[in-house]
């Protein structure tokens, strides 16, 4: 039978953890993360979880190795018998690789749904997966969190007096469309072909941006040369400003200097994922109040509904 809810966390992301845990009024679980000599983790409880429901917080985010993490935490919660473990993933890896767009190659975000199910995890609990689709790969129930509730607060206080939105790739356009329907506003769009991964062959804009203020939205910013050649072609468009809010600063390669260097007024982050330093053109904005909701009203079998636009929408 359930008694009570304990977070813990992995180790890529215990600054979030610990936010979290502040918003939800619960001190963090204790756990310690032992390795071997040859590098083998092994996660060990330093508390009873027995008829808990369990909550592990850890973005799978490189190296490889925080998700065998995370899987090593949720079998050991399972084998200490906790009542429910509830993955909770703030950025979940491996989600652009959700289809076989070539011969040959892996669905890796599928792959690591089927590992989280068979290592005993009962919920998921994510965010801005990069198609919303992989929610499909998972058997169990998944909560998959929106930053729009993050974001639209944000965009609102720079009263932008031409707000148009513009989406990196075609892909992104549903999601873009629901956000500049809230604020009865204009999209465009950045069609991009790519030859390989992370190199961009050529890129127009499909709309209008002359003098208007440019916000473009993403799930991911991974070497930021996509946002840097969105950016760069929206102001030789005419735009007046462009930023940019990304929810997952992946910030790989040599992103730091392609988003120094780019036109964007500002890159906007969630903290899914620590950056890896400093920057004046990076901002970031905490997830840490809207999953520790979702943690409680899962905790208390309530709804999400009213984290979503959706609902934000109906209400305005």
């Amino acid at each position: 039978m359930q008694s009570g809810a304990k977070i813990f966390s992995g180790t890529a992301s215990l600054y979030l953890a610990e936010k979290i845990c502040q918003q939800f009024g619960n001190a963090a679980g204790k756990i310690t993360i032992q390795y071997f000599s040859d590098g083998e983790i092994q996660p060990v409880f330093n508390e009873s979880i027995r008829g808990d429901m369990v909550f592990l917080i850890q973005s799978t985010c490189a190296p490889a190795e925080n998700m065998l993490e995370l899987l090593l935490m949720i079998d050991a919660a399972k084998r200490a018998s906790a009542y429910k473990v509830v993955a909770v993933l703030p950025y979940y890896g491996y989600a652009r690789q959700d289809r076989k767009d070539k011969p040959r190659v892996a669905i890796g975000s599928k792959l690591m749904a089927n590992m989280l199910v068979a290592a005993g995890a009962d919920r998921v609990i994510t965010m801005d997966l990069h198609a919303p689709q992989i929610q499909g790969y998972f058997d169990i129930p998944v909560d998959h969190l929106d930053s729009s509730a993050i974001f639209i607060p944000y965009i609102e206080q720079l009263k932008l007096e031409n707000l148009t939105f513009a989406a990196p790739d075609v892909g992104s356009a549903n999601r873009i469309r629901e956000i500049a329907s809230f604020f009865n506003a204009e999209m465009v769009i950045c069609d991009k072909h790519r030859k390989r991964a992370n190199e961009i062959a050529s890129m127009v804009v499909i709309g209008d941006v002359t003098d208007r203020d440019v916000v473009l939205i993403d799930d991911i910013c991974d070497t930021g040369g996509t946002l840097a050649k969105s950016a760069g072609l929206l102001k030789e468009k005419g735009a007046r400003s462009v930023r940019a809010l990304c929810t997952h600063p992946v910030l790989s390669g040599n992103a730091y200097a392609n988003i120094e260097n780019s036109v964007l007024e500002e890159l906007v982050v969630c903290d899914t994922i620590p950056l890896k330093k400093e920057s004046s053109k990076i901002k970031v904005l905490s997830v840490a109040e809207l999953f520790a909701i979702a943690i409680r009203n899962a905790y208390e079998n309530k709804s999400i509904t009213s984290l979503f636009i959706h609902s934000q929408m109906r209400n305005k």
